[in-house]
């Protein structure tokens, strides 16, 4: 099956009291082996990003964006695309994604002195690894709360944060603020996010990335209730439709659940052995269907004024609507 490069905007849903991870882009990013098997050249998943990236920055221009990946996109030439892009008028492109322990890293280059002949310098004395910062007991940890941590509630983690750039042989040189976690509990490995804006609080940094869980969130109820992934199609063409329709419906079903919530009319299920406070994204689905059929199906009304009995080509389509639910 295709692969896809998605993009989601992380938007706050009042009523739902949480981020919601809403599609609104998505490419066809085919793996290097369906290439291979093709004979055509293949394009990393880097490589769309920085092409998706560039897409939003002309449909939003002057608005700052801050893009969130996971390790997979710790690439140097796209973090250094992303910083090409933030301009004091096009509006800052920021990008928050996780940084290996042991990557290079280095001061940044000093001022080139009056009269200092020579190429400039690209990059200052090595830095230790992060792996080594975290190991070194001289490393002072800050404590800080998070909010929400993944699917967790609120909790303490302790970090050390520094500015620096990221450099390699042949590449371009990137500034970045990276941000070392440690967890006093010890229930998760010492990992490391790098920031591409140096002025972003360490803070902030953590809490922009911790929302990625939500595109987790939203893969997993797209498969539930939209069928992503569960299509009966053997066409690949067909598949690549099918796909992006699905994920973008799941924006459109939240966009009309809003409205109803501003009504007052979003009910949320409740059960016998569960209380849900809020509404998920079942609820949100069944209130929108709840809607359509009574428009389409359940309206009997009518402009005569005797009673007409129900009519067969209605029981029908309820019917088969009920079947294709099921």
């Amino acid at each position: 099956m295709p692969e896809y490069y998605r993009e989601k905007v992380l938007a706050p849903i009042p009523w739902a009291g949480r981020v919601w991870a809403l599609p609104f882009l998505s490419v066809l990013a085919p793996s290097e082996r369906y290439h291979q098997e093709r004979g055509r050249r293949h394009k990393k998943l880097s490589d769309w990003a920085r092409q998706m990236i560039a897409q939003v920055r002309r449909w939003l221009p002057g608005r700052a964006l801050v893009f969130v990946a996971d390790g997979g996109y710790a690439v140097i030439d796209l973090l250094a695309f992303c910083v090409r892009l933030s301009t004091k008028y096009a509006g800052s492109v920021t990008f928050v994604t996780r940084l290996r322990l042991d990557a290079a890293l280095y001061e940044p280059a000093p001022q080139r002195e009056p009269g200092q002949r020579g190429a400039p310098r690209k990059k200052g004395a090595r830095l230790p690894t992060l792996a080594q910062v975290a190991e070194d007991q001289k490393t002072v940890w800050t404590k800080i709360k998070v909010a929400r941590w993944y699917s967790q509630k609120a909790r303490e983690i302790e970090i050390v944060s520094k500015t620096c750039v990221w450099y390699h042989s042949a590449m371009p040189v990137v500034a970045l603020r990276y941000v070392l976690i440690r967890d006093p509990e010890g229930k998760f490995e010492t990992q490391a996010l790098l920031c591409t804006d140096v002025d972003a609080a360490p803070e902030q940094i953590v809490a922009w990335f911790v929302l990625r869980w939500q595109l987790e969130t939203t893969f997993q109820e797209v498969r539930a209730h939209l069928g992503v992934e569960t299509q009966r199609q053997w066409n690949a063409q067909a598949i690549a439709r099918t796909t992006p329709a699905l994920m973008g419906l799941f924006s459109l079903v939240t966009l009309l659940a809003n409205r109803q919530a501003q009504r007052g009319v979003l009910s949320v299920r409740q059960a016998a052995w569960y209380r849900k406070e809020l509404p998920t994204f079942s609820d949100a689905i069944a209130s929108v269907r709840r809607q359509l059929w009574n428009e389409t199906l359940f309206y009997t009304s009518s402009a005569k004024d005797d009673i007409e009995k129900f009519q067969q080509i209605l029981l029908e389509r309820f019917s088969d609507a009920l079947c294709y639910a099921a």
